[in-house]
């Protein structure tokens, strides 16, 4: 495997046309801001150190990966400025590949690859390109007689390229490959002697050609991989193509996605073979589903973990845990801390937070446990409610093994219901209840003989 140099990744840009408070690379791509997908790659395809250039007062640090170094650029000069800001973390490495912090399609194989052509060739310089239909707003790739890249014409402003230049449909990438050295000689001859006073990166180009040195073109099968973010369409844009990737990738891994263009899955989620991913589901952050489970129709999944075999139906899970076998949904709602163990079941219009419910338990309709332990075995009835808030404080309800609650059963924490024990039907339980026996807390019926009558 070709070595990779060291990987600078530009970020200090402010993204003005975003039109947010937040900086731009700190704007989420399928679950991650986008300035860790570029760096993720460069990790991964093992570069012998990765350095982010930020603006003084970004504070990017926090969002990278551990041993990311990070330079600062002072002022806003430029590309090359941007690279030269660098040097210093760049430790002995002898190839720099240049990447932006806000492109974030780029990944392992392609700087693997684009590692290896400027090793092979021992260019000064390689070039990314792309061929586009449209490539308005894009510097056009003037190649040499020999195939080589002469330079590259730049179009943000009228009359600054030929018709000639504007007819190539070759773009420039913006992202690079150099011999060290002869970069930082190059930087050292670039002026800022243009309209916006900046110091460009590509301007390195035609110095480097005129002291005889090889300029090579790398041109992409795929020009997803430039994609960049300037605004929020563009944002947009690149997240559906790295949605399309995850989803490729889970379809590889042997799952089952029945309609990618309705399923939304972050970059963050790990899913075992043989599950299937139903439409309109959403999984989210730290989420993970073991083997031959189902989600959805219509599920959204934040930070969970979904055991083999689990279903999760047309539901709502945030930190939740569902074990194996388990059954959630349709229309339930698991709030942080709700656990099901194996074979449980959450059923329809049941929320649940901050409780265990016990292997083959069962709270089938209508109910919501909140700061609870149901006992393996038991089965709640339908609006089965523990009343765990007294205004004040949150108190705990124990539910023991095999217990039977009746439909309309509220259990007013802290309270204990044994082992084997049943409720009535409309009860209010403010009182332990013993192992094996019935509690019945409600007023006795009263019948009114021809009430209607009369009132009639």
């Amino acid at each position: 495997m070709d070595s990779v140099g060291a990987v600078i990744i530009m970020a200090a840009g402010k993204g003005t046309r975003m039109k947010s408070a937040t900086p731009k690379v700190r704007h989420k791509v399928c679950g991650r801001p986008m300035i860790e997908y570029p760096v993720l790659a460069a990790n991964g395809a093992g570069a012998a150190c990765v350095v982010v250039v930020t603006g003084p007062d970004d504070q990017l640090g926090e969002l990278l990966p551990g041993g990311t170094r990070v330079a600062v650029q002072r002022e806003a000069r430029g590309t090359g400025d941007a690279v030269r800001s660098a040097v210093a973390e760049l430790g002995d490495a002898d190839q720099v590949i240049v990447l932006s912090g806000d492109v974030p399609l780029v990944d392992v194989d392609f700087i693997r690859a684009l590692a290896g052509r400027q090793r092979e060739t021992g260019a000064a310089i390689v070039v990314v390109t792309a061929r586009l239909d449209d490539p308005t707003g894009y510097g056009r790739i003037v190649r040499s007689a020999d195939g080589g890249v002469e330079r590259v014409a730049e179009t943000k402003a009228a009359g600054d390229a030929t018709a000639e230049e504007l007819a190539i449909g070759e773009v420039n990438a913006g992202i690079y490959a150099f011999d060290r050295r002869k970069l930082f000689s190059a930087l050292e001859q670039v002026t800022a002697d243009n309209a916006q006073g900046e110091y460009y990166l590509p301007d390195v180009l035609p110095i480097m050609r005129a002291a005889g040195e090889n300029a090579v073109a790398f041109e992409l099968e795929s020009p997803d991989m430039m994609l960049g973010v300037n605004s929020r369409v563009d944002l947009a844009a690149v997240t559906a193509a790295m949605q399309r990737r995850i989803i490729r990738g889970h379809q590889f891994a042997g799952v089952t996605v029945v309609d990618p263009a309705s399923t939304w899955i972050d970059s963050t989620v790990t899913i075992d073979r043989d599950t299937t991913i139903e439409p309109g589901s959403y999984l989210r952050g730290d989420t993970a589903i073991g083997a031959g489970a189902v989600i959805g129709p219509h599920s959204t999944l934040t930070d969970c973990h979904v055991d083999d075999g689990a279903t999760v139906i047309h539901s709502y899970l945030v930190e939740a845990t569902v074990g194996p076998g388990a059954q959630v949904g349709p229309f339930a709602y698991l709030r942080p801390g709700a656990r099901l163990a194996e074979g449980a079941k959450a059923g329809t219009f049941v929320e649940i937070k901050n409780s265990e419910i016990g292997a083959g338990a069962k709270v089938p309709h209508l109910s919501y446990v909140g700061d609870a332990d149901v006992g393996e075995g038991s089965n709640l009835g339908a609006a089965t409610i523990t009343a765990n808030y007294d205004g004040k404080n949150k108190h705990r309800t124990t539910i023991g093994k095999g217990v039977r609650t009746g439909v309309d059963t509220t259990l007013v924490a802290p309270v204990s219901v044994g082992d084997g024990a049943y409720t009535g039907a409309g009860s209010v339980i403010t009182r332990d209840v013993p192992e094996d026996a019935l509690a019945v807390a409600r007023e006795r019926q009263k019948n009114i003989e021809d009430y209607a009558k009369r009132k009639r």
